[in-house]
């Protein structure tokens, strides 16, 4: 027996120390760091408020209140045209318009080549709806009020 571990003394060696990483490694590198907390609930008697909902209790009544907020619905808003009379123009493409501060038809009617790339770059799966369905012409003849010119061009909305 001494024979043999003075013959394999090294891969003994060698085996002991990995034997030694595994051991550490499964019971002290792998264990998970325990969290204390306090369970208390903030209704428990002696319990501290819950720290996230403590600035909205120490902070004043805001003057916006919800009255306030319902008074701000009922008031009407400056609205610009119904942009979907414009052939090819839906409420999405409206609302995106609407976002990029395009709310008449006069802002589309206005629009130059120039500006047109601009607006149909942003438009996402919309692109190419601006030329092709004639919208500055169509927003030309409907800023001015010519619905008759408009329908006899471009059909009736609807």
């Amino acid at each position: 027996m001494a024979e043999t571990i003075q013959t394999y003394w090294p891969y003994l060696l060698a085996g002991f120390f990995v034997v030694l990483a595994v051991g550490w490694f499964l019971f002290v590198a792998n264990r998970k760091t325990s969290v204390i907390t306090d369970r208390r609930d903030v209704l428990d008697e002696g319990a501290a408020p819950a720290q996230r909902n403590q600035a909205l209790i120490d902070a004043p009544r805001s003057a916006a209140g919800p009255a306030t907020a319902e008074l701000l619905k009922s008031q009407p808003v400056a609205a610009g045209d119904d942009l979907t009379k414009i052939k090819g123009l839906g409420p999405k493409i409206a609302t995106m318009l609407n976002e990029m501060g395009v709310t008449r038809f006069a802002d589309i009617a206005r629009w130059d080549d120039a500006e047109i790339d601009k607006i149909d770059a942003q438009m996402g799966k919309f692109q190419g709806r601006i030329r092709r369905d004639a919208w500055v012409e169509q927003a030309k003849l409907l800023s001015q009020g010519d619905e008759s010119g408009f329908v006899a061009k471009f059909g009736q909305n609807g």
